[in-house]
């Protein structure tokens, strides 16, 4: 059996072939296979797991207000700068191209949306605040082309690619494009705790430090909520905090997410893949880990240039197994989130439920197309209407998983404001001006179309054909 030690003598000796990728790549991809192959990994000592208090989980209601003086607030603006992880395809929702351009409501895309906000902020405070996108070699040529039509908007947009890493054969390690997989199957964007290295090689660290810009405001492309909030920028900025995470409170829906924990002094993030078998259901319960991690995340520049240089940002290894054509390779990626532990005075803040509205599937976008939703400056609000705090549970049959499908079935969507769960399967077909209540299941039958008239109201009722309509 080849040793450790071998494993990396013949991976290094391959990977300095990979011409498609620089030298800080390639140095990148053989530290993390060389700190994988080590078996380094942290083990979590259940005893000494500790819940964070205020200090470092800060009630988000407990931050100061803000400045009245719109001086004041430009000047805050101007050391920010909004990245939005632009890495991932629609593929999931049977759409080509990144997942950014999918429509979400009135026509405008993830993208869109997140241009008109801050259009919105630098129109309205005369500051800068530029946007950044990071891409991945799956979106990089799609986005370089769909962020031309902005380019009368008066938001300063940068691209870079983050890092692209061979994936390696389980078997001995060697990285499959040295195994004549020359396509795109050989190689995986690596997580996006890529993001630290990835933005310092691209050079953008620089361009953002020689501006004067001080924090970068980090979150998923597709969190409707993500927006930015001058409140937590603040209290960052008077309390010289490196890094921050907005966390909020958990509900069932949210079991598997990161949770912060305080543990050996520091604050730092707990996965599921790290808690041993025994501790999984309690890692689940919402009564002792109350809340999670929702990728919002608020890191200083030039922490992150400092940690960066000393390559001292040495996250928890997510091992991703996957098959290209019949043979088991691995795929090692870290996460963000995991960084927290790495820099000084770093936080959770416990942010309202508003903040977190990913839109992952379907379900998803039936909820902000509904009326449950409005559209204001580019920012979703949701609809006061609605008594219950938390969203309709929504389960949508695979006949509406890709978004064609799913817009085709609806004439348009229905109103859910006083909607606590829908179910749908089978060949179900939508007519207009629906409103839905209370509990409602909606069953076809196998080989029956199934379709619900325009106006009806539907109550606590379960429907299996036309005639319980």
């Amino acid at each position: 059996m080849a040793t450790a030690t071998d494993k990396l003598t013949q991976l290094k000796s391959a990977a300095s072939g990979l011409n498609q990728i620089s030298e800080n790549e390639k140095n990148g991809f053989i530290n993390l296979v060389s700190r994988y192959l080590s078996g380094e990994a942290q083990h979590i000592e259940w005893s000494k797991i500790q819940t964070p208090t205020d200090e470092v989980v800060v009630p988000y209601d407990s931050l100061s207000p803000l400045p009245e003086d719109s001086a004041e607030t430009k000047k805050l603006l101007d050391k920010l700068v909004v990245l939005k992880l632009n890495g991932g395809l629609g593929t999931t929702m049977g759409c080509t191209g990144p997942k950014s351009v999918i429509e979400v409501c009135d026509g405008l895309t993830f993208l869109d949306l997140i241009v008109i906000q801050i259009e919105n902020l630098n129109s309205k405070y005369g500051c800068n605040v530029p946007l950044v996108l990071m891409n991945s070699f799956n979106t990089h040529e799609d986005t370089f082309k769909i962020v031309e039509k902005y380019s009368k908007s008066n938001v300063e947009i940068h691209t870079f690619n983050q890092s692209q890493y061979p994936r390696v054969v389980v078997e001995d390690f060697i990285p499959l494009p040295c195994k004549g997989q020359t396509g795109k199957d050989g190689w995986y964007p690596p997580g996006h705790g890529d993001i630290f290295p990835s933005l310092m090689n691209s050079g953008k660290l620089d361009t953002f430090l020689s501006q004067g810009k001080e924090y970068v405001f980090i979150a998923n492309s597709d969190n409707l909520g993500a927006i930015v909030d001058l409140k937590i920028l603040n209290h960052l900025i008077q309390n010289k905090n490196e890094y921050c995470m907005e966390v909020t409170p958990k509900t069932l829906a949210d079991v598997k997410g990161g949770t912060l924990i305080s543990y050996e002094g520091k604050v730092q993030l707990l996965e599921i893949a790290q808690v041993p078998d025994e501790h999984v259901n309690e890692f689940k319960s919402i009564e002792k880990f109350k809340i999670f991690n929702t990728n919002n995340l608020w890191v200083n520049l030039n922490a992150i240039k400092r940690l960066v240089q000393a390559d001292a940002l040495k996250m928890e290894i997510i091992p991703n197994p996957k098959e290209v054509d019949g043979i088991k390779v691995l795929q090692l990626e870290t996460a963000a989130g995991a960084a927290i532990r790495f820099f000084d005075n770093a936080i959770g803040i416990n942010v309202p439920r508003s903040r977190f509205l990913p839109v992952k599937a379907t379900s998803d976008l039936l909820l902000v197309q509904s009326d449950l939703y409005t559209l204001e400056n580019g920012f979703v609000i949701r609809n006061k209407a609605r008594k219950n705090p938390a969203n309709p549970s929504i389960e949508l049959g695979p006949e509406f998983k890709k978004v064609g499908n799913f817009l085709s079935r609806f004439k348009s969507i229905p109103s859910i404001i006083e909607l606590d769960s829908l179910k749908v399967t089978g060949d179900v077909w939508f007519g207009a001006g629906i409103t839905l209540k209370g509990k409602v299941t909606i069953v076809a039958k196998a080989g029956v179309k199934l379709e619900i008239p325009d106006g009806a109201v539907i109550e606590n009722k379960e429907i299996n054909g036309p005639e319980d309509l």
